[in-house]
């Protein structure tokens, strides 16, 4: 049974409107506040936190939201309500329409997402992480994974957000590698060793994990969720390049993202800050046009991270028709825009489309 329930009010101030999905520790809806229009509350599944563990437990994530860094969540509020199973502890932050980047790379099918997407993507990840491990001491997230990164739209185009910094050093480490599907393979190799190894490193080698999974749609080291136990020697085989896999990626992306799956920390680069200067420095290569090109075709279909709901080309067009006539009203032009995000998800075909219209919407302008 879920926590909250479709139109209960909380606090007198928000409403809810959908259910968005859950992870391991928290349910995910959206909600529309009772002045400020649409927002995101995860409500924390652990009955009876007080506010004090609730902000104590957020303390990260409200310290990274004050710096309003565009690639890092905004965090609004902390608080408690009751729920269906008790008293739990909540928080609201921006509602992003696209939703996760697990969604966005499974909504590709089976394509891969374009090489330049992938590496902006990444690039964007890596500036959101900077913001926290250039702080004295670092702050280091812990959770890296497709579905703690959001992706929407802005002006300028796609826009990355990372979510939930901290949260995953507030619950119990086992339970946190052994909960939904691919987490325990975004986890550094020194972790299984000694929970309390969680560094800057560790978090390099989530984005690298991640970055693979773009490039390949398959994971470096996907026999670690089949297993019951842990197995050391499932890092010991060797990974296949991504550029073997995905004709379209080269040999610098083969560098940077064997560097950051560097079995030992110290062979990793050091932070996120160092891995977006690797990433700045890489320039697309021109492939040959006799070479043969794997960009339409994924052999791993998307698989990697369990069932997703497939593409449904029928309810995106009735999404972008509601969306289209949304924009007609300028109080309303910010729901368009996140409709259009979310029927993207659904058919990515439009995105081609109607991406231009999202952006003009974004800076509030009707077209």
């Amino acid at each position: 049974m879920p926590l909250l329930q479709v139109g209960q009010k909380i606090r007198g101030t928000y409403e809810v409107e959908r259910f968005l999905g859950e992870g391991a520790f928290a349910e995910v809806y959206r909600v529309k506040h009772r002045f400020l229009g649409r927002q995101a509350i995860k409500v924390f599944k652990l009955v009876g936190m007080t506010l004090e563990e609730t902000e104590e437990m957020l303390s990260e994530a409200i310290l990274l939201s004050r710096l309003e860094h565009p690639n890092v969540i905004r965090v609004f509020d902390a608080n408690v309500t009751e729920t269906s199973k008790g008293t739990c502890g909540f928080f609201t932050m921006e509602h992003v329409g696209g939703g996760s980047l697990e969604r966005y790379w499974q909504s590709h099918g089976d394509r891969f997402i374009p090489i330049e997407t992938t590496v902006e993507i990444i690039r964007q990840v890596c500036r959101g992480l900077s913001v926290a491990h250039i702080e004295k001491p670092p702050i280091i997230h812990r959770d890296i994974k497709p579905q703690n990164i959001l992706i929407g739209y802005d002006a300028m185009g796609i826009r990355v957000r990372v979510s939930d910094f901290g949260l995953a050093k507030r619950v119990n480490p086992l339970t946190l590698l052994a909960t939904a599907m691919g987490t325990r393979c975004f986890k550094a190799p020194e972790v299984f060793r000694n929970h309390k190894a969680d560094s800057c490193a560790g978090d390099v080698w989530a984005i690298g994990n991640t970055f693979y999974l773009l490039l390949t749609d398959r994971l470096p080291f996907s026999e670690i969720d089949e297993l019951d136990v842990f197995d050391p020697s499932c890092f010991e085989k060797s990974v296949t390049p991504p550029s073997q896999l995905n004709t379209l990626a080269d040999a610098g992306l083969d560098k940077i993202a064997m560097r950051a799956l560097s079995l030992k920390p110290q062979n990793r680069y050091a932070n996120a800050i160092e891995l977006l200067r690797a990433l700045d420095q890489w320039k697309p290569i021109t492939k040959s046009s006799s070479k043969p090109s794997l960009s339409s075709g994924s052999k791993a279909n998307k698989s990697a991270l369990g069932l997703h709901s497939p593409v449904n080309e029928k309810t995106a067009k009735k999404m972008v028709r509601e969306a289209l006539n949304l924009a007609k009203r300028p109080d309303q032009i910010m729901i368009a825009a996140d409709l259009m995000e979310e029927a993207f998800i659904k058919w990515p075909g439009f995105r081609e489309n109607y991406e231009y219209l999202v952006k003009l919407w974004r800076r509030g302008i009707i077209y």
